[in-house]
């Protein structure tokens, strides 16, 4: 030992050299050629994404990832991506891929307006004209103003009876299971319907008057008598601060009512508010608005609008037929339709069981998932938008479910085409703008308190597909800090290079 030491003190570069060659004699063959760890395919990233998830941000938030390659199958990263999480709007997801698949692409949907049998003659209606909803999500107040043309064009210039409104292609539970009992007076909550226009919504526009002391200015569309407005909200000086704060425009709800209250104080000069709020009943609504159309296009209607069922004996007047599924569900995904969600969810339970309810539509995505490789034992799914905190789901689910749809050819490209794009459209226009993610990553957001989700689909900088899904919940900070953190791992997604 003792000459070993004498050896490295006189001659130092001999000795290291010695100890190289002895550790190449000792070591496996081909040792010296293996790479290490971290210069291996993939490691770097690994390596950024863990230093990205150590921020404090993420300190107290649970933390689910999974990112695989469509191409391989390989698993690029994930962390705890067998947990539970609530997936928010990801829950689109599943709806929309469920409903493309077992209705198909070009599946549309009906709304019409029937007659009794033989109860017109020459440009009357004798008896009652009937309104019946098929759950169509896009319905916008133009399509009703065309369809009142039809009906003209047919010569019909009296309704003797009253207007029916026929809603029962769903059931008529409005709500989602474990939807908040607060989630009210907004576009987020409308009431699901198989009688749905213009979202089950009016919009409000208020803007401040002239002078200080004047009341506010709105105006309400559709303007409709089914609505009333009670206007306490004026026009005050910036040092009223407490009017300020308290401006708002909402709908009775706390006792359910069709009465908008708008309160509060504006500036002058301030730029004009615009507020959706849902409506209280929504066949009647539409019916309402209708029967307001009749009168104002030159057809006499002087009946009442209430909901009851299409007899077996009427005859059909006007179909008015949406456009394709393929396009409804790119206002369902890029907007996060709520409303939308839910009404497909409940229409691919009405027409594949004849039973329109959320839970024969969810036995219909739970098939589905069980076909892409998930056990479905180990998710629980009550609605079809994700607005109930009642749904929990893996990222390994969610991962599933992106290969089949990328898989199936029969609906892969209108599945990716409804999804938001980064930087460019949807609820990511705003997101990952001028880096390499921008215009090419697509993925569906998802957001309620203390929940952010993002899954779809991206390319590395090498050309290889990826599939990925996010679920981070349990935090208290802005979720803007939370969706820069998943907006930095899908721009290191879209720019990888092995």
């Amino acid at each position: 030992m003792e000459a070993i030491l004498q050896l490295r003190r006189v001659f130092p570069l001999l000795f290291s050299t010695l100890i190289v060659l002895l550790s190449y004699a000792c070591s496996a063959p081909g040792s010296l050629v293996k790479p290490a760890p971290d210069s291996l395919p993939g490691a770097n990233l690994k390596a950024q994404i863990d230093a990205l998830l150590a921020d404090s941000v993420l300190a107290q938030t649970r933390v689910g990832i999974k990112i695989v390659s469509l191409q391989t199958g390989a698993v690029f990263y994930e962390r705890d991506s067998h947990r539970l999480f609530h997936p928010a709007s990801n829950m689109k997801l599943l709806t929309t891929a469920t409903a493309l698949s077992r209705l198909g692409t070009n599946f549309k949907f009906r709304t019409e307006l029937h007659a009794d049998t033989a109860a017109v003659a020459d440009s009357a209606i004798t008896g009652n004209l009937y309104l019946k909803g098929f759950a169509n999500p896009d319905l916008q107040l133009t399509d009703l103003a065309r369809m009142v043309q039809q009906l003209k064009t047919k010569g019909i210039r009296i309704i003797g009876g009253d207007l029916i409104c026929d809603a029962g292609y769903l059931d008529d539970l409005h709500w989602g299971a474990g939807w908040m009992w607060d989630d009210a007076s907004s576009w987020y909550w409308a009431p699901i319907s198989a009688l749905t226009v213009n979202d089950n919504c009016v919009t409000v526009r208020v803007k401040p008057g002239e002078s200080i002391g004047d009341s506010l200015q709105f105006t309400i569309e559709p303007n409709t008598a089914y609505m009333t407005v009670e206007n306490r909200g004026f026009t005050v000086d910036s040092l009223d601060t407490i009017q300020i704060k308290q401006f708002k425009v909402e709908r009775e709800w706390k006792v359910p009512s069709n009465k908008i209250v708008i309160e509060g104080g504006r500036l002058p000069g301030a730029e004009e508010k615009q507020v959706a709020i849902d409506v209280v009943n929504a066949p009647l609504f539409v019916g309402t608005v209708l029967s307001e159309m009749l009168n104002q296009g030159g057809i006499q209607f002087t009946g009442q609008v209430i909901q009851g069922a299409l007899p077996d004996t009427s005859s059909v007047l006007v179909v008015h037929k949406s456009e394709p599924l393929s396009s409804v569900v790119i206002n369902t995904n890029k907007a996060s339709d709520n409303l939308s969600a839910e009404l497909l969810l409940k229409t691919v339970g009405a027409e594949l069981s004849q039973t329109g309810t959320a839970k024969a539509g969810l036995f219909a995505v739970k098939e589905f998932l069980a076909l892409a490789g998930t056990d479905t034992t180990k998710l629980h799914i009550v609605d079809g938008s994700g607005v109930s905190r009642y749904n929990v789901i893996s990222p390994d689910a969610l991962i599933n479910l992106l290969q089949a749809m990328h898989q199936d050819f029969r609906v892969q490209a209108e599945f990716k085409t409804s999804l938001p794009i980064a930087g460019v459209d949807g609820t990511l226009k705003r997101r990952m703008k001028n880096t390499s993610a921008e215009g090419k990553l697509r993925a569906k957001t998802g957001s309620l308190r203390g929940v952010s989700t993002l899954s779809g689909y991206t390319t590395t900088g090498d050309g290889e597909l990826l599939a990925f899904s996010m679920m981070m919940e349990h935090f208290v900070v802005s979720t803007s800090k939370i969706r820069d953190i998943q907006d930095r791992i899908g721009v290191m997604l879209s720019g990888f290079h092995k």
